[in-house]
């Protein structure tokens, strides 16, 4: 598989200013993920500049895997990393749901399964955890010593596909992502989660909306008495029209959601409108009653770049620059983006109304926040209110104070760490970085 250099770097906003004294930049390699929309997955997110080193997380692939259809997109078994809590943390639980997009297609889905979002043969055998998984306390205060699950994301459907037949016009492929759910929590359950004194449930990205999507049945798991509250972050797609007047990602979801019979988790929602709507978050929300975060940039760089302003509708790469570099947008563009701003609070209504609900919307230019050292909780973290998001995540999980958090618009927030892609050319091929780190 061909490898290519990409530079991305997070800044500050900040005329000339750069994260760290020196001027921080990401050197990126980069591999074909050979998905639609799969930028990027969360643990491909730059590291924290901070010099406290991760454990490696062993990975444990599902027992009865097969017998249970708990299946990868190439038959291979799902799999996750746990590591034990300790000290006050041993009887809580967290997990989380990796994203990495969806695949629409058959050609799409067979792609993928050549790649470890389609299959456990290609997973690292190890892993880091950082951010909201990390077990150093400076990194991660509220949740650091907890029992925590990070799940890896192997269907292409957000966790919510459930196809019998794997042989699909004569091609070969397990959409079981729904059974993959089902066999983890069962096989976690087992491992020490039935006994959890409290338990949160945590995704990003495409993981963030499977997240919305099972949040119910996870609280249904466990006892009542148990606090169980979920986040999703990143993971609010919004159901709006391009910039040429296209539903691009309804079009997405209605090929995923028809592809990997996803309209089965949603039968009240499909009889009063189309499958590929019920997928989308908004619609999600207004039948849970697990209180959930919302984390989210009201300017989503994915969204941004997928959503708002995909290849398909600017074949002349007029927001090309501006896709890359949000500073770099011109007048019209930032009148274009914060109606996308306005869109996204709309959508979001409903969460405003529920008092158990909490969020935190900045204006930042990012991805996927709770996944980084940087973004998550450090000296340089973006902040709303003076809090980072780990102490804002912890202060609702916790009850310390309501927290509904709407940052003023780009460009207010001097806190922010944007992303900044600076190769157009390998932009354009659709490839998708694997590792990104930082240099000071």
């Amino acid at each position: 598989m061909a490898v290519h250099g990409l530079r991305l770097w997070w800044r500050r906003r900040r005329p000339c200013a750069a994260a760290g004294p020196a001027g921080a930049f990401v050197v990126v390699s980069a591999a074909l993920v050979l998905t639609l929309s799969s930028w990027p997955r969360e643990d491909e997110a730059p590291r924290s500049f901070s010099s406290d080193s991760a454990d490696l997380v062993d990975l444990t692939l599902l027992k009865n895997a097969k017998e249970k259809g708990a299946l990868c997109l190439d038959g291979s078994p799902a799999g996750y990393h746990l590591q034990r809590g300790f000290g006050s943390g041993s009887d809580s639980w967290l997990l989380h749901l990796e994203g990495g997009g969806w695949c629409r297609s058959l050609q799409s889905c067979a792609l993928r399964k050549l790649t470890a979002l389609g299959s456990s043969n290609y997973m690292e055998r190890q892993i880091a955890f950082h951010g909201i998984l990390s077990n150093i306390q400076s990194q991660n205060p509220d949740f650091y010593n907890w029992n925590k699950v990070k799940i890896r994301y192997c269907d292409g459907a957000s966790f919510s596909g459930d196809v019998e037949n794997e042989l699909q016009n004569g091609t070969t492929l397990f959409f079981r992502g729904q059974r993959i759910w089902e066999a983890i929590m069962d096989e976690l359950l087992g491992e020490g989660l039935a006994e959890a004194k409290q338990a949160f449930l945590t995704g990003c990205s495409s993981g963030g909306l499977a997240t919305y999507v099972h949040c119910d049945n996870f609280r249904a798991l466990l006892p009542k008495d148990v606090t169980v509250k979920c986040l999703a972050d990143g993971g609010f797609f919004l159901d709006v029209n391009d910039i040429i007047g296209k539903r691009s990602m309804r079009s997405l979801y209605d090929d995923v959601v028809h592809l990997q019979e996803v309209g089965k988790r949603f039968p009240n929602c499909i009889s009063v409108m189309e499958p590929a709507q019920c997928f989308f978050p908004q619609e999600i929300v207004k039948n849970m009653k697990t209180p959930t975060f919302i984390l989210n940039s009201a300017y989503d760089a994915w969204q941004i770049q997928h959503v708002l302003a995909p290849n398909a509708s600017d074949p002349q790469d007029s927001w090309l620059s501006c896709k890359l570099d949000i500073n770099k947008c011109n007048s019209s563009q930032i009148e274009i983006l914060q109606g996308f701003r306005e869109d996204l609070l709309d959508a979001l209504s409903e969460v405003k109304k529920k008092r158990e609900w909490g969020m935190f919307i900045d204006s930042c230019f990012v991805h996927c926040q709770t996944s980084t050292n940087i973004t998550w909780h450090s000296p340089s973290s973006p902040r709303l209110n003076d809090k980072t998001i780990a102490e804002a995540v912890g202060d609702w999980y916790f009850e310390r104070r309501v927290v509904k958090e709407i940052d003023c618009p780009f460009p207010c927030n001097p806190t922010c760490h944007n992303l900044v892609f600076v190769s157009p050319t390998i932009y354009k091929t659709g490839l998708s970085s694997s590792v990104i780190r930082f240099i000071r």
